[in-house]
């Protein structure tokens, strides 16, 4: 009777898979406990140390080019090592390289402070996994709601990671020294979580040979738009929040309020975690990702009002929904594009694609806050969300002439 844990299926094993759902659910919140604290700190960090302000953000733009970098690498220890494996692998990672950037911050290092968080960045792809974890733990009938679930976990880096930017940034000699020394905490306390976790065995160990070759993956349509999509969405998100924090120290506004603002960010980033998965099962997934356009339009006429505490509150916030909508609904979109012995090179793809355009809309947010200013920079995002809603209107198309047609 050793069959594996979805086909025993006794209450227990229920109990024990949805467990596993909410400490993954916790490893996403502690994950953006990291990202948002890089995301705070890293932009000011820079600006104090670059040798022109225009490279302010390189250190926020090596976080997401060591995740591109590192999306293979990631994919093999997965595989290598299985999920638990393999996250554990990337939490250790993160322990380090926070004890490095504490380091380079502390010796005033610009160099070294880039060149550790690109190494941070194998963190961050490692954990964009945890999503995909999420449908493994909870079986086919729940992905979305799964997916979602896990999604709205980030919550709790919502709340902790501002906090915790602006309650450690002055403890030690150097300025966010004692934030980067949190984040050491941070990845030993997930090392800790992961430990009393336990994954199905039969998804455990990755397929990584048979199926369809990559290209023909990526061909498909549902597969451009979710990868595109999902990608997009980030970027349009990285380039707007990484900057924020610089544009209202340029507005004379203090680092709390700046905090504040990032707080409410990620609320609204997966607050909507715990019924976007609802909203996908009731309307499908293209669109809940057309409200998702709409919601960062609103953000940029809201942005592009007014530079006050309250605008960049709301321009914020908004972002964040819109930002949940989009990459729920891709990520979910994107599991109708590839088969189980796929799973690894697919979503590898993927998380390439998301991190190449984030590193993209890094360090074109620091070059444009300080060179153009925040209306120019809002302005620009407007480009990659019309590219969003052309795609998602020429995949609606095929679908409705697909089903005019019929099966025949």
């Amino acid at each position: 009777m050793r069959c594996g844990i979805a086909q025993r299926g006794t209450v227990d094993d229920g109990v024990r898979l949805n467990r596993n759902l909410w400490l993954l659910a916790l490893l996403q919140g502690l994950l953006l406990t990291n990202n948002v604290t890089f995301i705070a700190i890293n932009g000011l960090v820079g600006l104090a140390l670059a040798p022109f302000s225009w490279m302010a953000t390189l250190p926020v733009m090596g976080y997401v080019v060591g995740g591109a970098l590192f999306t293979a690498p990631v994919s093999w220890a997965q595989g290598r090592y299985g999920r638990k494996g393999g996250f554990a692998l990337g939490l250790a990672v993160a322990f380090v390289s926070a004890l490095l950037c504490a380091y380079a911050a502390n010796t005033r290092n610009f160099w070294l402070l880039c060149a550790t968080t690109v190494l941070a960045g194998y963190y961050s792809a490692n954990g964009q996994l945890y999503r995909f974890a999420s449908i493994e733990v909870a079986g086919p009938t729940a992905r979305e709601k799964a997916v979602s679930l896990v999604m709205a976990g980030g919550l709790i880096g919502a709340v902790i990671g501002p906090n915790l930017a602006s309650r450690t940034k002055d403890l030690a000699h150097a300025p966010f020294v004692g934030a980067y020394l949190s984040l050491a905490i941070v990845a030993a306390l997930a090392l800790l979580v992961l430990s009393g976790m336990h994954f199905p065995k039969a998804t455990g160990q990755a397929v990584i040979s048979g199926g369809r070759a990559l290209g023909t993956i990526m061909r498909q349509p549902a597969f451009i738009v979710a990868a595109g999509g999902g990608a997009l969405s980030y970027g349009v998100m990285n380039l707007l929040m990484a900057a924020t924090p610089l544009a209202m120290q340029q507005c004379g506004l203090p680092f709390s309020d700046a905090a504040w603002v990032l707080e409410w960010h990620v609320i609204g980033m997966f607050a909507p975690g715990f019924f976007t998965g609802y909203l996908i099962q009731r309307f499908g997934p293209l669109p809940v990702m057309g409200a998702g356009v709409v919601l960062n339009l609103l953000c940029v006429a809201i942005a592009l009002s007014g530079t006050d505490l309250h605008h960049f509150t709301a321009a914020l916030f908004m972002l964040g929904v819109g930002w949940n909508f989009l990459f729920t609904a891709s990520t979910t979109l994107s599991l109708s594009s590839y088969e189980p012995q796929e799973r690894d090179r697919a979503q590898a793809a993927m998380n390439f694609l998301l991190f190449a355009v984030m590193a993209v809309s890094s360090f074109s947010s620091g070059v444009l806050v300080t060179t153009q200013g925040w209306t120019w920079l809002n302005v620009g995002s407007l480009a990659p969300l019309a590219l969003i809603a052309s795609a998602l209107m020429w995949l609606a198309g095929r679908h409705r002439t697909i089903r005019s047609v019929g099966p025949g």
